[in-house]
């Protein structure tokens, strides 16, 4: 075996210990949930398949899972826009302006954003109860904006770097003031980067559960994460098969979102790392 063929091969190695290492835990929570019991892997209990499990929690009222479900989506889906619409403006001036210290302004945010949750946490609360909205979506939806920012600001300072000077020439000449030039010309051809940025938004504040877990106490504004980890039994019992259901339909959007959009995903996060 030459060379070539054995870094060939060395590489699919890794390239499947990296897929089991990643898909094995969503494998087995798969067949957890369509399993009549949760052991199946145990010698001897053996696989029965059932789909007992997501029609418990689909039907059960006492579960609210459709009520999780939807605040999930809501609270994601305005946080990944008003990050996008706040960095986009944001990163066009750090792109295309000569501001000084520009990258301190980016270290800085990065430095921010980098703040352990647990820190924060404590905080957030007293502020939101003081202003009334604990269990509300706001006292969500401000906290993911701001967590997610770091990482809209700085997918679009990139990805706008990369687009040539001479577009916003072309834009100021024919009128255009700089906004303007932004909302008509820039962010069109930005499209894809825009939205692989909402689409990570989205996911981040879509799996989000510290802040979901102090800052809401029901399922009037739960999201999916701290509902799954609040299920409880009857009697006390962790329902695993339950729990599996929940999360294999929780994973379901995510999965889809990522496999849809993942050439605009990747392009979005590697435009700009290099410059030509």
């Amino acid at each position: 075996m030459n060379g070539e063929k054995r870094i060939g091969t060395a590489y699919a190695a890794g390239a499947c210990a990296m897929a089991v290492f990643c898909l094995g835990p969503i494998a087995v929570m798969a067949l957890t949930a369509v399993s009549r019991r949760a052991d199946f892997l145990v010698p001897g209990v053996g696989f029965a398949f059932t789909a007992g499990h997501f029609l418990e929690v689909l039907r059960a009222e006492s579960l609210h899972f459709p009520e999780y479900f939807r605040n999930s989506l809501v609270v994601s889906g305005i946080s990944a826009a008003l990050s996008v619409f706040v960095a986009a403006p944001a990163a066009y001036a750090l792109a295309r302006m000569a501001l000084p210290g520009r990258m301190a302004v980016l270290l800085a945010v990065l430095s921010v954003s980098m703040f352990p949750q647990v820190s924060l946490v404590g905080y957030l609360f007293r502020l939101m109860s003081s202003m009334g909205w604990v269990n509300t979506y706001v006292a969500l939806v401000l906290p993911y904006t701001a967590w997610t920012l770091p990482l809209s600001l700085w997918i679009l300072t990139g990805y706008f770097s990369r687009i040539p000077r001479d577009i916003d020439r072309a834009a100021l000449m024919d009128g255009c003031g700089p906004l303007e030039a932004l909302r008509k010309v820039i962010l069109p051809v930005a499209a894809p980067g825009v939205f692989s940025t909402a689409i990570l938004a989205f996911i981040f504040s879509f799996n989000e559960l510290l802040f979901a877990l102090m800052l809401t106490t029901d399922h009037r504004a739960r999201t999916i994460p701290v509902g799954i980890a609040l299920f409880e039994g009857l009697h006390g019992e962790i329902p695993w098969g339950s729990v599996m259901a929940a999360a294999t339909l929780t994973v379901a959007p995510v999965v889809v979102l990522a496999l849809a959009f993942q050439r605009r995903i990747v392009q979005g996060l590697t435009r700009g790392a290099v410059k030509e």
